[in-house]
């Protein structure tokens, strides 16, 4: 394809490069970092020349000569226009410093004022333009910059590729960008220097295009248009924003079903080489654009007599992919199809499908196809449509019988049975099934705007309410109106009162009337024989109790299991297998958990319920992680954060596990970044239940970076919104054994046993083992933190065993690392040259990457001697009233270490020990680190 110059973006686009492409810039820019160069390469539209600029503006600063060059397709028989481009304005710097030979050649090949050819003064022009990059860079460092190799003349691509190769240690570096649509970019690697790093530009995910889209402005089109753009645009970011302008200045959006609408441009773009290719293979082409899955067995089957040569044709041209090995037709790029149907009359779109609605083996297809050939209302066109909707539903394309039930309202007349509307209401809860949450709720907005009957408005409400996810508090307005419209029908109000028990649980936070407002539901369900609200209703109520440790959760599981079942229920994420899997996970039946999540995971993929697969995703990344297998576990919830990107449903509970994946096994610094998001999201929804588990994930995420008084400030949080919210099981975030630890870091020893004191209560009570055995790995940190090492060392023994034969791997592993590091230290011994292999041995076997480096810097501290700083010494009387942490800080800072060197021999932050120097000061009533050096002089003169 050929893109025109005027598509190109401007350079004051930057912000545009982080979407999508943050890793490769860095990759590259990393490469310039260390005296690269680098070829940036992919399809036309993909983004190059944006990348281009933003690394030539950031690495280019003015510490380097940067040399430029943009070359076109028209330009590209001019003789070294780009070498002109690139030499030109520093010509006047650098001839006096070239041989007299070689400065009249370059000079005479730059200025035009002689007859300078490759052919003539071949040697002399490559000598001269090595010879002047050299001189440049005699000064300081040469960045040339060459945009769309593709079109640089052949005599400065000859030059600079000779000047590149011979180069060597001459501080010269090639930025460069090159088309590489279906060809390779190798002879272009072969002209740039040998450390080039090539890096080649994919296209944008979904989420990516999305994000590009709200950046440029477009942030009003609904999650199911900005699929189709990614779909139709391949990925391609100059396609999608085409699309994206041609949509925003519509003034009438396309309904579902119909193609997107494709600007002249693109039309243009992609369309040109169509001239060439008979009318009859261009109805042909537009019979498979119409089809959802071409081949040529439908298009002869739908008339195209000569689909074989005249595909082929059209493959040559390029506008075809060929496929030996299978009958697909498939076009080059997807916009190719748009911009064929865009342009193709209404009247021959319908004809092709209504070859198509006979051709078509698929019912569904055939639907479609009759749909579209269809105009005006037609009650049997409607009830195909139906019945194919329904077909769809059963085969798990839930997004595919919304379209279809949208196109059966169309096609039903005013005063059809069904109406109109119950086919849009049931389209948009097939919307809401495939996540697509924009549409369901506009569809249902629509309705409600003429509904009258009470079943319907209240239908219409449901889906109002459940596409606005947990910002329930956005929708408060809704409930009055919903109560108002059920009337006294107990049918009715039950699904009211299941839906305001959520409002209680997520807007108010109060677990209590959560709880009845779920119990009242499920009464008012069963009382209308509607036996799925009762369902949800119930799972609902069991799965408060059991956060709320509730002593009736186990019976309440148990009527919400009781047949008869509703296979929908049975899979929904809010549904009774979903509450089961909760208590499973609570009670430590971990394998049990595992199979009960898998086995939803895929039925839910079976039946396209985009949401429930979100959260059922999660639910196993938590379980594997649980069971401390956190290579696993951080791939499920890195996938797990990408759907829910994709579809915008649970993006703050999916980041929230991300954190503590990462954090666990992958990088601490993205898990304070996605806690910090997820709590973030929590506190703009409202979302008190999970602001409390983001705080907590945030917690976890600086406790395993160090920063124990960060740590402190979020769990201590936690615990606040939790005993607010009247949460009393604590195997629900299992946070209390980090704040009790990281209490302990910042030497808050008493607080920390109070943690442990109070949740060890509860925890007995609701039989928590594995929240027991982490509380008295806790514990035991304390015991030290006091001086009690035996009684510490005893415990932690006792800890990791019982971790183990529970199934909690990382927990296990972090016991065994507590267990060697007071065995390192502990008092009269020196560190055993073991001492820490059992907890790298465990962490390794978890693939706990951030914990197996700790365990490796504390090692090495060991091997490099005693650490003074818990060497026990009898304590002085100046150091008396100090807490523990506050004692081993002021007892290095009296040896003379800085505060960095403090922190790397106690496992702590910088910030921690600002913060215990800080505490230490007040008590002491001194001033500075001055000052307790004069104190420790004044001790040892004594």
């Amino acid at each position: 394809m050929t893109v025109r110059r005027d598509f190109k973006e401007p350079a004051s686009c930057r912000p545009d490069l982080v979407i999508g492409r943050d890793e490769l810039y860095a990759a590259a820019r990393e490469q310039l970092t260390r005296g690269g160069s680098v070829l940036l390469h992919g399809p036309a539209g993909i983004g190059k020349s944006t990348v281009l600029r933003a690394l030539a503006a950031d690495y280019g600063d003015a510490g380097r000569t940067v040399l430029r060059c943009s070359a076109t397709e028209s330009e590209s028989h001019l003789p070294f226009l780009a070498l002109a481009d690139l030499l030109g304005l520093v010509l006047d710097q650098i001839s006096d410093k070239l041989p007299a030979a070689q400065r009249t050649a370059l000079e005479s090949a730059l200025t035009g004022r002689g007859e300078s050819t490759l052919q003539r003064d071949g040697l002399a022009l490559r000598l001269a333009v090595l010879s002047a990059l050299r001189a440049l860079a005699a000064t300081r460092p040469v960045l040339l910059v060459a945009d769309d190799l593709q079109w640089l003349d052949s005599a400065s691509a000859e030059l600079l590729g000779f000047a590149a190769r011979r180069l060597g240690d001459t501080p010269v570096q090639l930025l460069c960008a090159v088309r590489t649509d279906g060809q390779e970019y190798d002879r272009h690697l072969r002209a740039s220097p040998p450390d080039t790093l090539a890096v080649r530009l994919n296209p944008l995910s979904r989420a990516q295009v999305s994000a590009l889209l709200d950046h440029r402005g477009y942030t009003d089109l609904p999650r199911s248009t900005m699929r189709e753009i990614h779909r139709t645009s391949g990925g391609n970011p100059l396609f999608a924003l085409e699309l994206g302008r041609a949509l925003g200045e519509s003034p009438t959006p396309p309904r579902p079903g119909e193609p997107l609408p494709v600007p002249t441009s693109l039309r243009a773009l992609v369309l040109s080489r169509l001239d060439m290719l008979s009318a009859e293979a261009r109805r042909t082409l537009l019979v498979a654009s119409a089809g959802a899955r071409p081949t040529l067995a439908l298009l002869h089957a739908a008339g195209r007599e000569n689909a074989e040569a005249e595909t082929a044709r059209a493959a040559e041209l390029g506008l075809l992919t060929t496929e030996p090995e299978g009958p697909a037709v498939r076009f080059a790029h997807p916009l190719i199809s748009a911009a064929l149907y865009a342009e193709a009359p209404a009247q021959e779109r319908r004809a092709a499908h209504a070859a198509l609605s006979t051709a078509a083996s698929d019912p569904i297809e055939r639907a479609r196809n009759l749909a579209l050939a269809t105009t005006g209302t037609d009650p049997e066109v409607a009830a195909r449509l139906a019945e194919a909707a329904a077909l769809a539903r059963d085969r798990g394309a839930p997004a595919v019988a919304a379209s279809l039930g949208l196109l059966a309202a169309r096609h039903t007349p005013p005063d059809g049975t069904p109406a109109p509307d119950r086919h849009r209401l049931q389209a948009a809860e097939d919307a809401i099934t495939a996540g697509e949450v924009d549409l369901a709720r506009d569809i249902a907005r629509e309705v409600l705007t003429r509904a009258t009957v009470p079943a319907d408005r209240i239908r219409a409400w449901e889906v109002v309410i459940e596409a606005a996810g947990q910002a329930l508090g956005d929708v408060d307005a809704v409930f009055p109106q919903a109560l108002a419209d059920a009337g006294d029908d107990p049918r009715l109000l039950a699904l009211v009162h299941y839906h305001l028990a959520w409002r209680k649980l997520i807007v108010e936070g109060d677990f209590s009337e959560a709880r009845q407002e779920a119990a009242h539901a499920a009464e008012l369900a069963a009382r209308g024989d509607d036996r799925r609200t009762e369902l949800m209703a119930l799972s609902f109520q069991s799965s408060t109790e059991t956060l709320m440790g509730h002593p009736n959760a186990p019976a309440t599981i148990k009527q919400a299991m009781k047949e008869p079942q509703d296979p929908y229920v049975a899979c929904h994420h809010n549904g009774v297998g979903a509450a089961r899997f909760r208590w499973l996970m609570m009670s430590d039946q971990l394998a049990e958990a595992r199979s009960t999540i898998t086995a939803l995971l895929r039925e839910v993929r079976r039946r396209g319920m985009v949401e429930s697969e979100v959260h059922f995703q999660r639910f196993l990344a938590e379980t594997e992680l649980r069971s401390g297998h956190c290579g696993r576990a951080l791939d499920l919830a890195r996938d797990s954060l990408r759907l829910a990107r994709d579809s915008g449903i649970g993006l703050g509970a999916s980041a929230m596990l991300a954190s503590l994946a990462e954090a666990s096994g992958g990088d601490v610094d993205r898990a304070l970044e996605l806690a910090r998001e997820a709590a973030g999201r929590a506190e703009e929804d409202g979302d008190q239940m999970y602001l409390s588990r983001a705080l907590a994930a945030l917690g976890h995420a600086q406790l395993v970076a160090g920063d124990a008084a960060g740590a402190v400030g979020s769990l201590r949080r936690v615990r606040e919104l939790e005993a607010g919210l009247r949460i009393t099981d604590p195997a629900r975030g299992r946070w209390q054994g980090d704040l009790a630890e990281a209490l302990v870091r910042v030497g808050e020893a008493g607080e920390a046993q109070d943690v442990i004191d109070v949740t060890r209560e509860h925890a007995l009570r609701l039989d928590r083992e594995s929240v027991l055995a982490v509380l008295d790995r806790s514990e035991a940190m304390v015991r030290a933190a006091l001086g009690d090492h035996e009684a510490a060392l005893s415990r932690l023994t006792s800890v990791q065993d019982r971790l183990g034969k529970l199934g909690y791997g990382l927990e296990e592993a972090r016991a065994a690392f507590a267990l060697a590091r007071l065995r390192t230290l502990r008092p009269g011994t020196g560190p055993g040259p073991t001492s820490y292999d059992e907890a790298a041995r465990l962490f390794r076997r978890c693939r706990a990457l951030p914990w197996l480096r700790q365990v490796d810097q504390a090692a090495a501290q060991a091997a490099a001697g005693p650490v003074a700083a818990v060497r026990q010494q009898p304590p002085s009387d100046v150091l008396e009233g100090l807490a523990s942490m506050e004692r081993q800080v002021a007892a290095l800072v009296m040896e003379g270490a800085t505060n960095r060197e403090i922190a790397a021999r106690l496992f702590i932050s910088v910030k921690t020990v600002e913060a215990t120097l800080t505490r230490v000061y007040r008590k002491l009533g001194i001033r500075s680190r001055v000052d307790i050096v004069r104190l420790a002089a004044g001790r040892h003169a004594k």
